[in-house]
C-alpha cells in the first residue's frame, strides 16, 4: 500500500482507536471500583461537547506549543506506522513532551507551572530508557529501522525482555497512570486540580484529549513491535500490557516526582543496561 494512503488512514483511525481505548479504560476503572461506569463512547461525546464551547486562551503561546504537541505526537506515530527510524521516532517523542511542558510554561497559573516542571521530570525520567530501548533494537537486527523488526522471524521479546519490562514502566508514566499520575492530574487530585492542563478549557482541552488519543495508540504500538510476527501475537501482548497498566492505576497511589525519577532509573535504567551488557558481552563470549 502506498506510503501517503496508510499515512492519511493512521491520521483518520487512531483517534478512534485512541478514543475507544479511553472509553474502555473509563469502564473497568469504574468496575474496579464498584461503579457501573460511563458508556464506552463517552470520550467522543466529551470531545463533541468541547468543540462547541467558546475558545478561550490565557495566551497565544500556550495555542503554539499545544498545537506543536499534537503534530509531534501525530508525527511519531507516522513514523511508527510507516516503520521508519525507531531513535528519530523516539526524539519525536521528546519534542512532543517538551511542547507540551512549554505550554504549560505560557500560563501565568501556579498550578500550570508545577505541573509543567513535573511533566520534564516526568521526561528526564523516561527518554533515557526510550533510547537505551532504541540501542537494544539496533543491537539485535543491527538498525534502528523499525522493518528491519518485522522482517526479523524471532521477536524483540525474547531477547530484549528486561528492556521491554523498563517499557512497561514508561507505559505507565505516558499513559498518566498511578503511581506516576504527577504532572496532569487525571484522577481529579485537587493538590494541582488539572496541573498542567489547567488553563486549557473547550477546544484547546479537545486538542490535548485528540492528542492523547494518538499518543494510547503510539505507546500500544511500541508494545506491539515486541512481538510483531505473527501480527496477532503483538495484539495480544499489547492488550494484556493496557489491562495490566489499568490494574496497576487501581490498586497504586500517586508518588512524588522524585520518587518517580529514582524508581525508573534504578529499575528501568538498570534493567535495559544489563540487556545491552548481554548483548555487548555475546559476542566476546562466542569467539572464546
Amino acid at each position: 500500500m502506498n506510503a501517503w494512503i496508510i499515512a492519511i488512514v493512521t491520521v483518520i483511525v487512531a483517534p478512534f482507536i485512541g478514543g475507544l481505548l479511553a472509553g474502555i479504560d473509563r469502564r473497568i476503572t469504574a468496575r474496579l471500583q464498584g461503579r457501573f461506569g460511563p458508556p464506552i463512547l463517552q470520550p467522543f461525546y466529551d470531545f463533541f461537547k468541547l468543540l462547541g464551547k467558546a475558545k478561550i486562551a490565557s495566551s497565544r503561546l500556550q495555542l503554539i506549543w499545544i498545537y506543536g504537541y499534537l503534530v509531534f505526537m501525530v508525527t511519531a506515530l507516522l513514523f511508527l506506522v510507516l516503520k521508519l527510524d525507531l531513535l528519530l521516532l523516539v526524539f519525536v517523542i521528546g519534542f512532543a513532551g517538551v511542547s507540551f511542558a512549554l505550554g504549560g510554561f505560557s500560563s501565568k497559573s501556579p498550578y500550570s507551572h508545577i505541573g509543567a516542571n513535573r511533566e520534564l521530570m516526568q521526561m528526564l525520567a523516561y527518554e533515557p530508557v526510550l533510547l537505551l530501548f532504541a540501542l537494544g533494537v539496533f543491537a539485535v537486527n543491527g538498525s534502528f529501522l523499525i522493518s528491519e523488526i518485522f522482517n526479523n522471524p524471532t521477536p524483540l521479546l525474547a531477547r530484549l525482555w528486561p528492556i521491554f519490562i523498563a517499557v512497561l514502566l514508561i507505559l505507565t508514566i505516558k499513559l498518566r497512570k498511578s503511581p506516576f499520575d504527577l504532572a496532569t492530574s487525571h484522577h481529579g487530585h485537587q493538590e494541582l486540580i488539572k496541573g498542567i492542563m489547567t488553563e486549557y478549557s473547550g477546544p484547546y482541552y479537545a486538542l490535548i484529549q485528540l492528542t492523547e488519543w494518538y499518543e494510547y495508540v503510539l505507546l500500544l504500538g511500541l508494545v506491539y513491535i515486541f512481538w510483531a510476527n505473527p501480527w496477532w501475537a503483538g495484539l495480544i501482548v499489547a492488550a494484556v500490557a493496557y489491562i495490566l497498566e489499568l490494574l496497576i492505576d487501581n490498586i497504586t497511589a500517586r508518588m512524588t516526582v522524585g520518587w518517580a525519577v529514582k524508581f525508573v532509573w534504578s529499575v528501568g535504567l538498570v534493567l535495559c543496561v544489563l540487556n545491552l551488557i548481554y548483548f555487548w558481552l555475546l559476542p566476546i563470549k562466542g569467539v572464546s
